[in-house]
């Protein structure tokens, strides 16, 4: 495994994800089926991956296609309503990805193991809450501040869009580490894919946040 390696097979893991999404937002009728599809193959494709890293050479780049099939129908969606919203959403999450990265290689943050754990833990956290969202949702609510479109809520969404902006900075320094002790070749699509499951999240975060400062 090697730097160059990473940054190429991330490279093509994006480009498969942004192609796919580019697809599913020119073809509208099918908005259904690729968000529900590509969500449920996205989410197996990602476990397999993770769970035996070996198989990454192949799950990743299914990864990518799917969640960009998902992300391309429910981006078209929510700029129908907001116009402009998925444009500005990407290119934020772009800006927020050089930030990071610049902070990261400048030393400007330095990613202990004191701030990997605090990250993991406030990651585990997030997850615990969308998780009884959707629980509760099943009975007909949600919990209010983490939809709302209010103070409270726009201030919830920061949080989370900085936890997962930081979350950037743990995939930068697990890469530096694995290169740095030779890991196996296919950690570059582990890696990659990683990268791309963290990208995914902080647009989405960043769709939402928009979604309801636009509300407003």
């Amino acid at each position: 495994m090697n730097l160059e390696g990473v940054v190429n097979k991330s490279g093509i893991l994006l480009v498969l994800c942004m192609g796919s999404a580019a697809f599913a937002w020119m073809n509208p009728e099918l908005q259904g089926l690729f968000m529900f599809g590509g969500m449920v193959g996205g989410l197996i494709a990602f476990l397999v991956g993770m769970f035996a890293p070996k198989t990454t050479p192949f799950a990743a780049p299914i990864y990518a296609v799917m969640e960009g099939l998902c992300l391309g129908a429910l981006s078209q969606v929510l700029n129908v309503r907001f116009p402009g919203i998925a444009v500005n959403a990407m290119l934020l999450t772009f800006c927020v990805l050089a930030l990071m990265l610049g902070a990261y290689a400048t030393r400007l943050i330095r990613v202990t193991e004191r701030l990997m754990v605090g990250i993991v833990v406030a990651t585990l956290a997030v997850a615990v809450v969308y998780g009884l969202d959707i629980l509760l949702g099943l009975f007909g609510t949600h919990l209010g501040f983490l939809n709302d479109s209010g103070p409270i809520g726009i201030g919830v969404s920061l949080v989370i869009v900085g936890i997962a902006a930081f979350n950037l900075l743990m995939d930068f320094a697990v890469i530096e580490r694995n290169v740095r002790t030779g890991a196996p070749k296919y950690m570059e699509w582990y890696c990659g894919m990683a990268l791309l499951v963290t990208l995914v999240w902080l647009y989405l975060e960043l769709l939402r946040l928009l979604s309801k400062l636009r509300s407003r």
